[in-house]
């Protein structure tokens, strides 16, 4: 039985898989390939990686993982996880794992307004944040597509980058159509927009069922519901990313660094869990 195992292969499982080798803890990460930012052709605001392309950033965190002999990653995908004992199996294609402890970094999936042209410029032209998509914007005319309270707080937000913000309800726009420009966005009463980026907020929702099956306590949000250290309502179970935040936050902050350093401190707190157990049952606590 491993010590830990870490489902999701963005940042923040890349990271708690670091962690726990530098911890010496035997961990297996299962990565679908499949992530969040698949679209995204360029990583921003991340220190050292400013503008490297996601892929990039994920090879090369696997590159320093290799290093660590106590961790292994494959490439499959996760249908069940449940309670064995004490621990968790999880049923993969590949077969089945079974690990003392779980960190969950499995993140989000966004459900985009039911606009034409909008998914195929999703995660270029049209994003949600504009601390990472904002920047590369700057002089040129910035929309906003959608209606809500967030929409006055960012329009001032981007007013310092933009030449100009245009404000679009989501039921004026017919069409979004990419050009080498930027985006027109096709309106049904009135001439088109042309802006170089659009800037919305999609609803979103857990990419994977390991919350409910595990029956952890979840947020308003929809969101699992985390402590400052990554520790769910299971004293098991660890998470980090964007399917997971603090109850003093709304929503969790969608960004690679921030998803990392929770990657890191739900490890963290995992390798904490396991020495304690190891304290409390009176087992080896030196070296080996």
């Amino acid at each position: 039985m491993h010590d830990a195992l870490i489902i999701g292969g963005g940042p923040a499982g890349l990271q708690a898989a670091l962690t726990l080798g530098r911890m010496h803890r035997t961990a297996v990460l299962v990565d679908s390939g499949r992530y969040r930012n698949s679209t995204v052709e360029h990583a921003h605001n991340f220190l050292t990686h400013d503008g490297r392309a996601p892929e990039e950033i994920r090879r090369l965190a696997r590159e320093d993982i290799a290093a660590y002999d106590t961790v292994e990653l494959r490439e499959a995908t996760v249908a069940e996880v449940r309670e064995e004992g004490e621990g968790f199996v999880a049923e993969t294609d590949a077969g089945p794992i079974r690990a003392k402890t779980l960190v969950l970094a499995t993140g989000l999936v966004d459900d985009l307004p039911d606009v034409p042209g909008l998914a195929e410029a999703w995660g270029r032209e049209v994003a949600a944040c504009p601390f990472c998509h904002g920047h590369e914007l700057a002089g040129r005319t910035i929309a906003l597509l959608g209606d809500g309270p967030h929409v006055p707080m960012q329009t001032a937000m981007l007013a310092p980058i933009g030449s100009e913000i245009v404000h679009l309800g989501l039921d004026e726009v017919t069409k979004v159509e990419r050009t080498e420009d930027g985006v027109l966005l096709h309106r049904a009463d009135g001439e088109p927009v042309a802006a170089a980026g659009v800037f919305t907020h999609p609803a979103f929702r857990q990419a994977a069922p390991f919350p409910e099956q595990l029956g952890l306590a979840m947020l308003p949000s929809g969101c699992v519901r985390i402590d400052a250290l990554g520790q769910t309502s299971h004293p098991r179970v660890f998470a980090g990313g964007d399917l997971a935040h603090v109850e003093q936050l709304p929503m969790p902050m969608a960004s690679l660094l921030l998803a990392a350093a929770a990657g890191q401190a739900a490890a963290a707190s995992l390798v904490r869990f396991l020495a304690g157990e190891a304290v409390a049952s009176g087992g080896p606590v030196g070296p080996r």
